[in-house]
């Protein structure tokens, strides 16, 4: 299964602030186990679950009562992620249909039936104007129409029993933008995009749709970036993958679409939809101070 971005890559728009994270790894509370409980007994599906966010929600869910399927392609953090939550881990490809396929076909067979699939394997393939055709065609395949395979699949077995959630881990890069990866910011954007359509067209049958969209969050894949860039993504404040699933979480038990782990990303996206010619100016600011960094022709 393709491995998790560690989504949450894109450029802020607000001052710094001092954020106190939470261990990655604490322990994790569980809540009750009345009957009512959207977690406890569930049939979960995550993708891209060997690191980062994917395993973070495996762990607070798994605290929560839920009974996981895990997909990754690196095997032995996916096994060490698998192993501390009970569950069961798929090593596989989620950029093709066939992967996907098998993938609902193992969670089934374990499940019973799945209950909530989570597509957070993601990928940052390519950067800037030249950005290759693999790297955009990776970008497609995994950051959106992985979202789309797997819905083909689930969507009419949920509408068949009247329930069903799916939840998309996208970015603040699907709201906003991200500077520096084209193929980013814009399969961030199809993948809400998607998940508004999936929202839209079956919310009125019981199908639940939830798009999770951080900012910067501490992972691997911020680590990897360059300094200049990962300032400017951090300015609100990087968090821990654990506070990215404790919002999924708090989202679900209140229902709302979109899961904003970093709050002021509502302000933000306001901003951009009714002052899109000033938020282009900020981020062309921005823009500017990565070009103090590195030349133009890096890009």
């Amino acid at each position: 299964m393709t491995s998790d971005c560690d989504e949450g890559r894109s450029a802020g728009c607000g001052q710094a602030r001092e954020h106190a994270a939470a261990a990655e790894h604490e322990e994790l509370p569980r809540r009750g186990t009345d009957s009512d409980s959207t977690w406890d007994g569930a049939g979960v599906v995550i993708t891209g679950a060997a690191q980062g966010i994917g395993a973070a929600y495996a762990d607070r869910l798994a605290a929560e009562g839920a009974r996981l399927v895990l997909a990754d392609l690196k095997p032995e953090g996916l096994r060490s992620v698998a192993e501390r939550t009970n569950a069961i881990a798929v090593q596989g490809d989620c950029s093709t249909s066939e992967g996907i396929r098998q993938l609902v076909d193992r969670a089934t067979e374990h499940l019973g039936d799945i209950d909530v699939w989570i597509g957070n394997a993601g990928v940052d393939a390519g950067q800037g104007l030249h950005a290759d055709e693999a790297s955009w065609d990776l970008s497609w395949q995994v950051n959106v129409l992985a979202h789309a395979r797997a819905a083909r699949l689930l969507i009419p077995r949920w509408l068949e029993r009247g329930s069903g959630r799916f939840i998309v881990t996208a970015s603040a890069a699907g709201l906003l933008t991200v500077l520096g990866s084209p193929t980013y910011a814009v399969t961030k954007h199809g993948a809400v995009a998607y998940a508004e359509w999936l929202a839209a067209t079956y919310g009125a049958h019981g199908i639940k749709v939830h798009a999770v969209c951080p900012q910067g969050v501490q992972t691997d894949m911020l680590a990897g970036i360059d300094e200049a860039a990962a300032a400017i993504i951090s300015a609100d404040g990087a968090l821990q993958p654990s506070d990215v699933a404790q919002a999924l979480v708090d989202a679900v038990e209140r229902e709302t679409f979109l899961v904003l782990p970093h709050p002021q990303v509502a302000d933000y996206y306001r901003y951009r939809a009714t002052h899109t010619d000033k938020w282009l100016s900020g981020m062309q600011s921005l823009q500017a101070k990565l070009d103090a960094a590195r030349p133009l022709t890096d890009r």
